[in-house]
Formats: structure tokens, C-alpha cells, sequence
């Protein structure tokens, strides 16, 4: 339970600094710029945090998050290409699809991360605790 209520904060906060990124964006040209950004800077935060799992996973389950990982991926991607299929060849298009991605991008880095904060003897968690 602890493990979620960390992710939804992390979660709320990355959403609201992402927010602020745009705020002075006027054109379309410049709210999918932006959006493509704040995806790009999700992204960078998910592989860290996903790097630092894969170190602090044993052997078995480095495997198990590879898949895990590799299917999320998949997965995130057709749900974005769903959500924006309603814009489909509009300039709003882009924005969509990245605000979705960063959306799902950030929540997978808080779920990630809350896997990193696993407590001694917590059997629900398949990380270690770290040192």
C-alpha cells in the first residue's frame, strides 16, 4: 500500500511540473514541441529508475522485468495511438499522443520506483531492499 501512495504522489508532482513546461506555449506548433519534450523527459526519468532496478534485480527477475518492461512498452504505445487515433491527421494530433505517453511514462517510473523502496521481509515486492 505504501508503494502506491508514493507512486501517485511522485506521480501528481511530475504531472504538475509537466503542466508549468507549457504554460507559455501559444501556437500548436509550440504545444507539440513542448509535449514531445515533456515525453522525452518521462522517458529519460523511466530509464534511470528502470536501469536501477534491472541492478538491483536478481538474475531471475532481471528476465521477468525485461519481459515486464518489453510488453509495457508495447502495450503504452497502442493505447497512446489509440487515444489520439481520434485526432487522426490533425495538428493536435502529436499533443495527444505525447501528453498520453507522458502520462503512462511517468506513472510506469512511479510504479518502478516504488518497487525500489521495498522494506526487509515485504514478500509482495520482488526487489531487494537497498543497502
Amino acid at each position: 500500500m505504501k508503494r502506491f501512495l508514493i507512486a501517485g504522489a511522485a506521480l501528481l508532482l511530475s504531472a504538475s511540473a509537466l503542466a508549468d513546461e507549457c504554460d507559455n506555449a501559444t501556437t500548436q506548433l509550440e504545444l507539440n514541441t513542448c509535449s514531445a519534450q515533456q515525453y522525452q523527459a518521462a522517458d529519460k526519468k523511466l530509464n534511470q529508475t528502470y536501469q536501477a532496478a534491472i541492478k538491483r534485480a536478481a538474475a531471475p527477475q532481471r528476465e521477468l522485468l525485461k519481459k515486464a518492461q518489453q510488453a509495457w512498452i508495447t502495450l503504452r504505445d497502442a493505447d497512446c495511438t489509440f487515444i489520439g487515433s481520434g485526432t487522426e491527421g490533425g495538428s493536435i494530433q502529436p499533443m495527444i499522443v505525447n501528453q498520453c505517453l507522458t502520462e503512462k511514462t511517468a506513472e510506469r517510473e512511479a510504479f518502478l520506483a516504488s518497487l525500489m523502496q521495498c522494506e526487509e521481509g515485504d514478500l509482495s515486492c520482488p526487489l531487494p531492499p537497498g543497502n
